[in-house]
């Protein structure tokens, strides 16, 4: 009989049932928190500091210190070893499930906005062939070396996917990839290989992944994409590994096809279509430099200038009006792009919303910091580096049910953020084990659809696939334990 596995949303909608029941069966408390104020807001907080005491004595000005606090709080932390539980609370009223949703996406309204800009960006990048001409000319040119195609096309999936986020744009080039393979004398498996392992390491130890490092750091209360130098130089082992696995495989293959794990799949019809790639030009050239300046800046001003998610929307959006120019796009084109890449991402913003929801119910029901103290309990007794661990095994978990990497950061990083700060393990280092619990199991849970896409353009089995991807992934998560013990040890932040 085959089994159904339903849609994310319908998954996100019965956690929210679940939660609201969880906040009428679980004794309700909570932690004393302090505020955490973003970079580079010192003078307006002695603004409000003098503000505030020049209305200590006034009701009416209570509100308005408030308010001026929160436009400037990027959240709140809770403080270890506060929690008390609460006798007198409230429980939330039944229908609670549905009015919470529109709370839900109202909380999480930037980074909502944020994915779309984003998606419009790079709905005219794409428009412009840069993407598909650069990894069409890459894999020609090294087509002939089996072994720099092999690592080459492992960096480049894993710097797309590390960079800006990339996962359905590479579906163009499962083709391409399996003519390239089989004319090597290797197979399909090699090609989606070479893809998905690539695609796993760069979401896995992303560096800037906007869909996924932004929302996790945003909710962790760290700078946006700080912390790249330390998964930028972990990228290097990971890949290493998928390079040896991928590569070993696909030489066993050649010198013997009948080890081929889709020996008896016919793909008689398969060829290379060089007609259908774009040719590398000069303004090709310019607007991938102009994406990568974009991200150094990002980068840089999210560290130094205080950039938020408002500041970097801005940043893509006039990214977007270059790439126009330098492709020549006329000003219709160019918003019918813009319009379809942020078409594409409203999926993604409504899971966003529907899981910033369980946040919304579980805090509402007073029970978040209960959940929290229970988890502590049980992982308190552990050493910390063992605790980050136990985080990676939690996320992993949650990816089976929650594939979407944003909605997953929303679902469990307010509850792994202060669930660190009560074991000691650093909000970076909880955003890492988030990372890589999503990032890696992406090419391994059948509740992925970029995963199940890649494999039936492919024509190979599940169960195939698990043969080739289950060894790959025992060795990612022995390196994704040590990198943490690592980064716990070091104090990573």
């Amino acid at each position: 009989m085959r089994i159904r596995v339903p849609h994310t949303l319908v998954l996100l909608f019965g956690m929210i049932v679940a939660a609201q029941c969880a906040t009428y069966l679980l004794p309700k408390g909570e932690y004393r928190e302090e505020r955490v104020y973003r970079k580079g807001t010192e003078a307006q907080q002695k603004l409000i500091d003098g503000f505030e005491s020049t209305v200590a004595d006034d009701a009416d000005g209570a509100p308005l210190v408030d308010a001026a606090r929160d436009a400037i709080t990027k959240r709140k932390k809770t403080i270890p070893g506060t929690y008390q539980q609460i006798e007198d609370a409230e429980p939330l009223p039944w229908y609670a499930c549905f009015s919470s949703i529109p709370e839900g996406f109202g909380k999480s309204h930037e980074i909502i906005f944020f994915v779309f800009l984003i998606g419009g960006a790079f709905g005219v990048f794409r428009m412009t062939g840069a993407a598909d001409a650069l990894i069409g000319l890459l894999l020609a040119k090294l087509g002939t070396r089996p072994a720099l195609l092999i690592g080459a096309g492992l960096t480049l999936f894993a710097a797309g996917s590390s960079s800006i986020g990339m996962a359905e744009e590479y579906l163009p080039f499962v083709p391409m990839l399996i003519a390239l393979c089989i004319g090597l004398g290797f197979d399909a498996v090699t090609a989606v290989g070479i893809l998905c392992c690539g695609y796993a390491t760069g979401y896995g130890m992303a560096a800037f992944n906007p869909f996924t490092v932004v929302p996790a750091q945003n909710i962790a209360g760290i700078g946006e994409m700080s912390g790249w130098w330390f998964r930028v130089t972990g990228t290097l082992p990971f890949l290493a590994i998928a390079f040896h696995h991928v590569y070993r495989y696909a030489r066993r293959v050649k010198n013997d096809p009948s080890t081929s794990l889709v020996a008896d799949v016919d793909y008689s019809d398969v060829r290379g279509d060089d007609e259908a790639r774009p040719s590398f030009t000069v303004a090709h050239g310019v607007i991938i430099a102009l994406i990568i300046a974009t991200i150094a800046f990002i980068v840089y001003g999210s560290r130094f200038l205080g950039f938020y998610l408002v500041e970097m929307g801005a940043i893509f959006v006039g990214l977007t009006v270059l790439i126009a120019c330098v492709a020549r796009l006329s000003p219709n084109a160019t918003a019918r792009g813009f319009c379809d890449g942020a078409t594409e991402l409203t999926t993604t913003a409504l899971l966003i919303g529907f899981a910033r929801t369980i946040e919304v119910i579980l805090v509402d029901g007073k029970v978040i910091g209960t959940i929290i103290h229970a988890m502590a309990g049980l992982l308190g007794d552990l050493p910390t580096s063992v605790s980050a661990v136990g985080m990676l095994v939690l996320q992993s978990l949650c990816n089976f049910f929650i594939p979407s990497g944003s909605g997953q950061a929303f679902v469990t990083m307010p509850i792994m953020a202060p669930l660190g700060q009560q074991l000691g393990v650093s909000e970076q280092t909880a955003v890492l084990a988030y990372q890589m619990g999503d990032g890696f199991t992406n090419i391994l849970v059948p509740t992925n659809a970029v995963l199940i896409g890649i494999l039936t353009m492919a024509r190979i089995p599940y169960d195939r696939w698990l043969r080739f991807v289950l060894p790959f992934m025992l060795k990612v998560w022995v390196l994704a334990a040590i990198v943490l013990l690592v980064a716990t040890w070091i104090g990573y932040a």
